[in-house]
């Protein structure tokens, strides 16, 4: 799960009332629009809470209205629906795996508003084989509109006050409680018309770009991070060293997987202000993400005494789990759950508990955690993931791929369109199980261009489904970058794919060195085992990972299965 990275901003810095605001500045801000603005994590202190792992390592999407003028309260042009080879497409796609895109304002945590229609069905017809070239023409229209979708599209989200230590001026700048509110389209508007008057207001350039990192975030768009930077840095520029801005950079280093970087501006943000949640938060993620697990063990217990809430406790189960303790990380998350107020909050915590209980086999309380977070909001989509997930599980293999398809329609991330590609794989569909992989590659390119080190990404997927040796690469560069337990098992699989067994076994036992239970952790390592040679070995890990979560992998498991018994049979 992706860590979240950015829990709250303070807005304190707004321009006394009457400040002008020089003609540079108002310049300044019409250019920070798409590819330069900014962006929060919209109701972060009292939203939807962090979201853990090597993605960023979680999650969990790609939809937005592009203007030129960030502050721009006009409305997209419907270029930006996706475009096939008859013509508009405004429903997922299931025979390409690329969804459709929407033009409205979404709120982080709660995904309010996104649009998820299918594809009509056409029961009384069978599509004719589809020819090599055309098929290829469609996935090249296909990752170009999922382009489209990265780089088309602006919203600018808010976050509440960092209120225990910083106070509000008396600016009449947009409240940060407004932000937080249900509201979105219309706090989004009083931001933006606030920075048309007031551009020298550091605090809400620092909330815009915070907007976009969040955006980013729970929409898997990584054409927001530039913005990001630049609205960032304007606030900087504004009121160097003021701390909403540097855990700003923090977050956005963290997203962008350069977590020596957000190590640094997290601890920079905290010399000026000791309780930044989002200071804090950022700084357990970037000690996570670089495998300091004791340090990180540290520094959650600090921020839990200087900053309790929802966005720490998510963490601190999180660090725990990562441990082996998943007693303690399931006791917090329920004591989070028990707290949550907020639809985004009950939606995020609930998921988080979802995805403890699938990763230990109990799909059905997986399934009702995930209705629970559905009830508080039926458009979340890391919940509409995880329920798939679950479905896949349990053996409902048509509803986890309508669950899918919907979910990749609007979250085009590598997670889900492996899963999807993996369940048409299981059912003979190798055609349009190659179209997700195939986009897999289409966003990993674009992620790398908007500055998104790609490689643990790239390493997973391509040692299953793409280029082995790209895979290695990626798996070696990331492991120099970073030693936790996940790149230990980026490069014991993607030595393992290249026939390179003894050289894999030390990182595959690496990865599940610190007890962290993962299933496809224990499934590698035993396939590693099998081939380097050691049998018994090899026969007590695949039984683990089935033991474990015996609906891991779609593809996986089956292979667990199959190699348990050969090994069962000569036993």
């Amino acid at each position: 799960m992706p860590p979240r990275t950015n829990e709250s901003a303070s807005q304190d810095g707004r321009p006394r009332p009457g400040e002008g605001a020089p003609e540079d500045d108002r310049r300044d801000l019409a250019g920070s629009g798409p590819g330069s603005g900014p962006a929060s994590d919209a109701g972060s202190d009292a939203g939807s809470g962090p979201e853990h792992g090597d993605t960023a390592e979680h999650s969990s999407t790609a939809e937005y209205g592009s203007t030129d003028d960030p502050a721009s309260d006009a409305e997209p042009g419907p270029q930006h629906g996706r475009t096939s080879e008859s013509g508009p497409v405004t429903g997922p796609a299931p025979d390409a795996g690329c969804g459709p895109e929407r033009d409205d304002i979404t709120e982080p945590g709660t995904q309010s508003g996104v649009s998820l229609p299918g594809r009509p069905a056409e029961p009384d017809r069978r599509p004719e084989p589809e020819p090599a070239r055309r098929r290829l023409l469609r996935l090249t229209a296909c990752a170009a509109a999922l382009a489209v979708a990265f780089t088309g599209f602006a919203v600018a989200l808010g976050a509440r006050d960092d209120d225990r230590t910083v106070s509000m001026s008396t600016s009449p700048g947009v409240p940060a409680a407004q932000l937080a509110g249900g509201d979105l389209d219309t706090s989004v508007k009083a931001l933006q018309a606030h920075l048309r008057e007031q551009p020298k207001d550091f605090g809400s350039w620092s909330t815009l770009g915070l907007a976009y990192v969040e955006q980013a975030r729970v929409k898997g768009d990584p054409s927001r991070y530039p913005q990001a930077e630049k609205a960032l840095g304007r606030s900087l520029e504004l009121r160097p060293d003021n701390d909403p801005a540097l855990a700003g950079l923090a977050a956005l280093a963290a997203a962008r997987h350069e977590f020596e970087d957000a190590l640094r501006y997290a601890d920079r943000a905290l010399k000026e202000n000791p309780y930044s949640e989002r200071a804090l938060c950022s700084r357990i993620d970037a000690l996570v993400e670089l495998g300091r697990y004791d340090e990180a063990l540290t520094a959650v217990r600090l921020a839990d005494t200087r900053r309790p809430g929802i966005p720490v406790f998510t963490r601190y189960a999180y660090v725990h789990e990562l441990r082996g303790d998943v007693r303690t990380a399931r006791r917090v998350l329920e004591k989070a759950l028990d707290s949550a107020v907020t639809r985004g909050d009950i939606a995020y915590v609930a998921t988080q508990l979802g995805q403890l209980a699938w990763k230990q086999g109990d799909y059905r309380a997986s399934l009702d955690l995930y209705a629970r977070a559905l009830g508080a909001d039926d458009t979340y989509l890391p919940a509409l993931e995880g329920r798939a997930r679950a479905q896949a599980a349990s053996g409902d293999t048509a509803e986890a791929i309508r669950g899918l398809e919907q979910v990749v329609s609007g979250y085009p991330l590598p997670g889900p369109l492996v899963v999807l590609g993996e369940l048409y794989e299981a059912k003979g569909d190798r055609t349009k199980a190659g179209d997700q992989y195939r986009l897999v590659d289409a966003y990993t390119a674009i992620a790398r261009s908007n500055g998104v080190n790609a490689d643990l990404d790239t390493a997973l997927a391509a040692a299953d489904h793409g280029d082995r040796k790209a895979a290695l690469k990626a798996a070696e560069a990331e492991w120099k970058r970073r030693e936790t337990v996940h790149t230990a098992d980026a490069l014991a699989w993607a030595l393992h794919v290249n026939g390179r067994d003894e050289e894999a076994l030390p990182y595959a036992r690496r990865a599940t060195a610190t007890g962290y239970a993962d299933a496809t952790f224990l499934y590698h390592r035993g396939m590693v085992e099998y081939a380097a040679g050691d049998k018994q070995d090899a026969r007590t890990s695949l039984k683990a990972a089935l033991d474990l979560n015996a609906g891991f992998s779609p593809l996986g498991a089956a292979e667990a299965r199959t190699t348990l018994k050969a090994l069962e049979a000569v036993k």
